[in-house]
């Protein structure tokens, strides 16, 4: 971009898409939270709902902040923030485990996920190295492998805190990079998504845990009480609602039959109080937002700007799909909260300055297809 040249608007749906979002996330984490709020140590229906607010305000400011700066700027800082992961990644061993689980940094009240900020730094990293390579990109040894080995060691780290899901999130983004940065078909479909996929398979049912989360989700009525417990009150939740849903706050499975109904299961909330009608309303808004941001990435000015765009885009796109299926029992139960809606004051965060990145892309170049 020229000096002196002003930035065009934003594109106005996806942003619009965003926003209607977070509201419809902001009402649903005060629904589906109210009833274990009032009954929990603070005896307060509002505790989540306040927070939620908080985070979504702080949210929606960083991401106004993020959208105002070129997107230029923020790709000479990417050796930094690939840096920065490691420790944080390494970090969430310093602090107690949440059911078996390390991912957490804990300080006081708050806490933060540094694997919610590493998979967009590889994003960062596959846009800025890919745009780089150019038609290098087309060999195996020097345009494929060093991207699978630099993603599959942040992969690693994760998965060694036992979050397979963002693991396997940073995993396929990554192949989705590469296929858009112009690897070669045969490369991407006959060798590196087959090896992805087996090694995908080989850790689910590489621990314990994780392989009875596999063979329940198989049957979970072999296991009612207890692994199969979770999938089966979401069914409960999503059948109840029938088409047009319990109305807002008359949820039943809210009430200490869904653990944390308001975190990873709230879209199964959202299905008992809303009905079918609300959750193809959420399923639409999402479809909305990859449409829009295809077509950024479609239009972007530059090769650095697409990949960026499509990298932004799909992590978004993947972490909905996975949580929708979760939740309807059509892939084994696994710990991915459902974007923009889902209970979570760094994830939000995160993913809302990452939304101001896209925005920023829509705002140079013309978008109105």
């Amino acid at each position: 971009m020229k000096k002196g040249k002003k930035m065009g608007q934003v594109d106005f749906v996806l942003f619009s898409t965003m926003l209607l979002l977070l509201a419809v996330g902001v009402v649903m984490v005060y629904s589906a939270s109210s009833y274990v709020a009032l009954y929990g140590k603070e005896h307060d229906s509002m505790l989540y709902l306040k927070k939620q607010l908080m985070w979504a305000f702080l949210s929606v400011t960083a991401m106004i902040f993020t959208m105002a700066i070129d997107y230029h700027k923020i790709r000479k800082y990417t050796v930094w923030f690939m840096i920065l992961s490691i420790p944080l990644l390494l970090a969430v061993f310093l602090f107690p485990d949440t059911n078996g689980a390390h991912r957490w940094i804990r300080l006081g009240p708050l806490s933060f996920q540094p694997s919610e900020l590493v998979k967009y730094v590889v994003v960062l990293y596959l846009a800025d190295s890919i745009d780089n390579k150019g038609e290098k990109i087309k060999t195996f040894t020097y345009g494929v492998l060093p991207y699978l080995l630099v993603s599959g060691f942040y992969a690693a780290l994760i998965l060694k805190e036992k979050n397979l899901s963002i693991a396997s999130v940073i995993m396929i983004v990554t192949l989705i990079v590469l296929f858009v940065g112009g690897v070669k078909a045969s490369q991407l479909f006959g060798i590196v998504t087959p090896l992805v996929a087996a090694a995908g398979v080989f850790f689910a049912f590489s621990a314990d845990y994780r392989r009875e989360r596999v063979l329940n989700f198989l049957n979970p009525f072999k296991d009612p009480a207890g692994k199969g417990y979770q999938l089966i009150q979401s069914w409960y939740a999503l059948g109840s609602g029938g088409l047009i849903g319990l109305g807002i706050g008359n949820s039943r499975q809210k009430a200490h039959y869904m653990p944390e109904p308001h975190n990873d299961f709230i879209f199964s909330i959202i299905g008992e109080e809303l009905g079918f009608i609300g959750c193809l309303f959420i399923i639409t808004l999402f479809v909305i937002f990859v449409w829009r941001g295809i077509s950024i990435a479609y239009k972007a000015k530059d090769t650095f700007g697409t990949l960026l765009a499509t990298g932004i885009t799909s992590i978004i796109a993947i972490q909905a799909i996975i949580n929708i299926a979760v939740v309807t029992g059509s892939m084994p139960v696994t710990g991915v909260p459902l974007p923009f809606i889902s209970y979570g004051g760094s994830s939000l965060l995160l993913n809302m300055m990452a939304m101001g990145v896209l925005l920023n892309i829509s705002r140079q170049t013309n978008v109105n297809i």
